[in-house]
């Protein structure tokens, strides 16, 4: 079953992003999905909110995000998130390009 996972990140803005990002890539940067090595993510969005940051993703299980969470997780941590939760729901549609 698909999920939609939505991380809001309050204070934080495109340079905690950025910095995921390289980490989690090795600096390859992240412009299509064999960059992050999971097969599990389906879509990803990024951007601005009033006081943070917020990513929204589709993964095709839980499973799949578990799986990316044992690298970006820790990656939080350093970066002195440890303690965001994701909002996740259950998807009742996915429809991609």
């Amino acid at each position: 079953m698909a999920i939609i996972v939505t991380f809001d990140l309050p204070g934080a803005g495109q340079e905690l992003y950025d910095a995921v990002i390289e980490r989690v890539t090795d600096g390859q940067g992240f412009t299509q999905f064999a960059d992050l090595g999971n097969p599990g993510l389906v879509s990803h969005a990024a951007g601005p909110v009033d006081g943070g940051f917020r990513v929204t993703e589709v993964w095709e299980s839980p499973e799949a995000l578990e799986t990316h969470a044992k690298t970006f997780g820790p990656i939080l941590a350093d970066l002195g998130h440890a303690d965001v939760q994701p909002t996740i729901i259950p998807a009742h549609n996915v429809v991609v390009r």
